[in-house]
């Protein structure tokens, strides 16, 4: 097979085609295919040979971006087998195959139909093929080849990363590396020049440079100044083909920043500043402010201010605002215009931060002067005394002097000045000042244990100016005079053993003063003089302010005397003394013998025999156990007394207990009280279950037969009369229980004791006769009656 490369196109790749063809005559002449034979030798026996591909593949090339109106030829294929009459059939298959390549099946010729584009696909794989267009049988095995798409300088460099921000310090030496930028070309690196780029700077100098091979931007000057110039843009190409002409270029843009060091003293715009401040300005407020200017900014820039001498460095102080970087000059001491007129600062301002690689720039500190003009203010009057202290004894008269206070006008005029109270508290009412000679006096006695101390405030304001007034804290103290006489200094319980011994100590007194120490601190204790000398208690001062009540005989009794009244001096030590008498309570109280109270309370026992309480207590523990026995004894007495005859026949009450539930008033079988309701029921006489009946049965029927002509009355009387005379009962009682319910009512009796066993014998019928009253009850028994009936 044949392989003819392209021919050129492009004037510009001329020498590359040529070389191309050179490079195709040489290694794609015409290859004969020579078919598989075996040839027959005589004498030789028949030989079999592998067969050999019948072409050789080297790989095609196919410029990009064709622009032309035809398809761009790439090659051509023939095979040996070809005689050129048509019978063989070429048939290219592989990537881009019938779209982008195709190939003319009779002459084998390739071309490409599209614009390709080297930086999207830099080569295509296709397979080629030779077949009999006959019997479509292939000619060749399938072979496969390369179509390199050949680069054209179609693409300019780029910065992907910019623009570009970068800071360098100012000052810095020439030649120190800013930045190193990087342009990227997408041509093919390997062929040609398409993607050699060098870098040149087109905006920046003469500050800055940039390095043609790596990029790398450094400064061009020395001692760049940040003051002088700050901000600096730089333009950088990157051109393509080695920078010749018609490479293609890009640019990008890098803003540098010089950040700022402290290369710059602080300077003061004056050396000489003066300032005028009011006497009247308060202590602690700021009077001025004072500024050094520095070129640096941030923390090269920080300032502090102080004042280094002068005569008003005692005075005036000076303080740095951080933000502002200013010196706040403030009043230490308050300013007299009377006393000096002006004062002179000398005020340094330095840096804080230094940068010790230009010192050779310094000092980086300043000094100026200031002078300060004190202005002369109208004001107000002026105490003598920032505050002041009297005294005044306790119960003095109204319009007692107190004290005096003073003040003055300060000013050179000297005017007037006129004295008042405020009257905005209570306390402030109790004196009163005179207003031209500020003397201070009472307007009430005072009293020292009420109140021993009053806060006042004296206002002082000129004549001529009354807006301008003044203040000043008065305290009064009041003194004590002694006036209190002593008294004790609680309520006492005292109390006396009634076993206490001559010369005992029963209680320790104390007192108190409500005057103060000096008119009180020394008490004396003694027994009233105007009283006979006590034969049962005595007094002895114990020279502390305190004193001790002591028995003077044995033995006290309750029930002779159970209080005792003392009545005690106390006299103080004041001038002049005073003195009280106040009455202590003594109580006679029992005690055991190791002096604990037991009781004090006035008993009844016998004393004149002698007996204690323990013998009492035993007495008394006797009687109850005697009691005990003898109800003991008559308890057991009566429960072993014999049970009495008892006839179950007997007309008085009995007493059933059973445990079935009754039938109201129809059940008439537990107990039949007819007997006692209605005697002339009864069958027969009952007698007395408690003792045994003596009377002979015809005496029994005969008072039986009587029953029947007496009524319920004589019947009980009877009865009671029998129970009386009856010489055969026991000396025990015995109870008997009858009841009488009186003669019947007109209308009859309503209780079903009367009436016969069963109720089909009985009409209800005449409660309707009753009246309203009844009218329930016989509408009740009437649907009774109905139901029975029915």
């Amino acid at each position: 097979m044949r392989i003819t490369s392209t021919s050129c196109i492009c004037p510009v790749l001329v020498c590359l085609c040529f070389v191309q063809r050179c490079y195709g005559a040489a290694h794609h002449g015409s290859i004969k295919v020579t078919r598989n034979q075996t040839k027959h030798m005589e004498g030789e026996t028949e030989v079999h040979h592998r067969p050999k591909r019948g072409w050789v593949w080297n790989q095609f090339f196919v410029l990009e971006e064709h622009m032309g109106p035809d398809p761009q030829y790439v090659g051509k294929l023939h095979s040996n087998s070809d005689k050129g009459d048509g019978s063989v059939k070429y048939i290219l298959t592989g990537e881009g195959a019938g779209t982008i390549f195709i190939i003319d099946d009779t002459t084998g010729d390739i071309h490409s139909t599209k614009s390709l584009d080297r930086e999207q696909k830099t080569h295509y794989v296709l397979h080629a093929q030779a077949i009999d267009r006959r019997t479509n049988k292939p000619l060749e095995p399938e072979s496969e080849f390369i179509i390199k798409v050949q680069d054209i300088n179609d693409n300019a460099p780029k910065f992907t990363d910019g623009p570009y921000i970068v800071t360098v310090p100012e000052m810095s030496e020439m030649g120190t590396s800013v930045l190193q930028v990087t342009a990227t070309d997408a041509d093919d690196p390997t062929y040609g020049n398409s993607a050699r780029v060098v870098y040149s700077i087109l905006q920046g100098q003469p500050y800055f440079s940039v390095d043609p091979k790596t990029g790398v931007i450094r400064t061009a000057l020395h001692n760049m100044d940040r003051e002088a110039r700050e901000h600096y843009s730089v333009v950088i190409q990157a051109k393509d083909m080695a920078g010749q002409v018609g490479g293609l270029s890009g640019s990008t843009t890098v803003n540098i920043t010089l950040t700022d060091v402290n290369d710059n003293p602080p300077r003061f715009p004056q050396k000489h500043y003066q300032l005028y401040v009011p006497e009247s300005a308060q202590v602690g407020s700021a009077v001025g402010k004072i500024k050094a200017n520095d070129a640096d900014t941030g923390s090269n820039a920080d300032m502090k201010y102080t004042i280094i001498n002068g005569d008003g460095s005692g005075v005036f102080s000076i303080s740095t605002d951080k933000e502002t970087r200013e010196g706040i000059l403030s009043l230490r001491k308050p300013l007299n215009y009377e006393k000096k007129k002006s004062y002179t600062l000398n005020i340094e301002g330095a840096n804080t931060h230094l940068d010790f690689r230009f010192s050779h720039l310094g000092p980086f500190k300043d000094v100026t002067m200031l002078k300060v003009i004190v202005g002369d203010v109208d004001e107000p009057p002026l105490f003598t005394m920032p505050s002041y202290v009297m005294e005044v004894y306790e119960n003095a008269k109204i319009g007692t002097t107190v004290g005096a206070v003073t003040a003055q006008d300060p000013d050179t005029a000297n005017s007037l000045v006129r004295y008042f109270i405020d009257q905005n508290t209570e306390e402030d009412r109790y004196f009163t000042i005179d207003a031209s000679t500020g003397i201070i006096k009472t307007a009430k006695i005072f009293d020292r244990e009420e109140s021993p101390w009053y806060n006042i405030t004296v206002s002082a304001s000129e004549i001529d100016n009354p807006e301008l007034v003044s203040h000043v804290p008065v305290g009064v103290r009041i003194l004590d005079v002694n006036d209190n006489p002593p008294e004790f200094d609680r309520d006492y319980d005292t109390v006396v053993c009634e076993n206490a011994k001559p010369g005992q100590v029963i209680q320790t007194i104390t007192a108190t003063d409500k005057d103060n120490s000096a008119n009180g601190a020394r008490f004396h204790f003694s027994l009233d003089e105007g009283i006979s000398l006590n034969p049962n208690f005595t007094l002895r001062d114990n020279e502390d302010n305190t004193a001790s009540i002591m028995t003077r005989r044995r033995r006290y009794s309750r029930t002779t005397q159970d209080i005792y009244y003392l009545p005690v001096l106390i006299s103080d030590g004041g001038v002049p003394p005073l003195s009280s008498s106040s009455t202590l309570t003594i109580r006679v109280c029992a005690c055991e013998r190791d002096g604990r109270v037991r009781t004090c309370h006035a008993e009844a026992f016998l004393s004149s025999a002698g007996l204690s309480t323990g013998a009492l207590i035993a007495i008394l523990l006797c009687v109850v156990i005697l009691l005990a026995i003898v109800v003991l004894f008559i308890t057991l007495r009566r429960s072993k007394k014999e049970p009495l005859i008892i006839s179950e026949e007997d007309v008085r009450e009995n007493v059933v207990t059973y445990d079935d539930e009754g039938g109201g008033e129809e059940d008439t079988e537990a107990f039949d009280i007819t007997a006692l309701r209605n005697p002339s029921a009864a069958e027969e006489l009952k007698y007395r279950r408690d003792v045994r009946p003596e009377v002979k049965p015809m005496h029994r029927h005969h008072l039986s037969s009587s029953l029947d002509s007496i009524d319920v009355q004589e019947f009980i009387k009877q009865r009671l009369a029998e129970a009386d005379l009856d010489p055969t009962v026991p000396p025990y009682d015995s109870l008997q229980t009858y009841a009488y319910e009186g003669h019947r009512s007109e209308a009859g009796s309503i209780s079903s004791l009367d009436s016969a066993t069963t109720h089909s014998d009985q009409d209800y019928n005449y409660l309707g006769d009753w009246g309203p009253e009844f009218k329930k009850l016989a509408e009740l028994y009437g649907e009774i009656e109905s139901e029975r009936t029915t």
